[in-house]
């Protein structure tokens, strides 16, 4: 199991903290839970967690999907959906912001682990894959300079 460090984005506090236990319970350390898009933003932003599990449908005026979109625009932190509408507006509209998973409520606790850790997984590879093409290229950059 990989460690990971997680922000919940959930507005009914009964569910949120129930997501909390499990998370624990599973081995998660919960960063912070937020219940609006706005909130998410700004502790994304302080906390800068490994991973965001956020519900869709949020009070205030923003969803979580257009939070979804601003953090993982300015942080590159994963997201995954969590929701109770599984429709198909909701569905493209939660593809275009690419999260790493989409989970249909009520859930498991086993499906929950498994989409967070390959979510952490393959973002964690996203990185080092990221990290080695600057590497690359700042070597190819160094090399044209030595030969000119």
């Amino acid at each position: 199991m990989l460690d990971a460090n997680i922000l919940i984005v959930e507005d009914e506090f009964i569910e949120a903290a129930d997501l909390k236990k499990r998370l624990e319970r599973l081995g998660y350390s919960v960063s912070g839970i937020v219940g609006t898009g706005e909130a998410a933003i700004q502790k994304a932003e302080e906390l800068f967690p490994d991973l965001i599990l956020m519900d869709i449908m949020l009070k205030g005026s923003m969803n979580g999907i257009q939070a979804a979109d601003q953090i993982m625009e300015k942080s590159d932190i994963p997201v995954i959906y969590l929701t109770a509408y599984y429709d198909n507006d909701t569905l493209e509209k939660a593809k275009k912001t690419a999260p790493y998973g989409y989970i249909i409520k009520p859930y498991e606790d086993m499906g929950l682990r498994s989409a967070i850790e390959m979510a952490v997984y393959n973002h964690h590879n996203e990185q080092r894959l990221k990290n080695s093409a600057k590497v690359l290229k700042f070597s190819s950059e160094m090399l044209k300079e030595i030969n000119r």
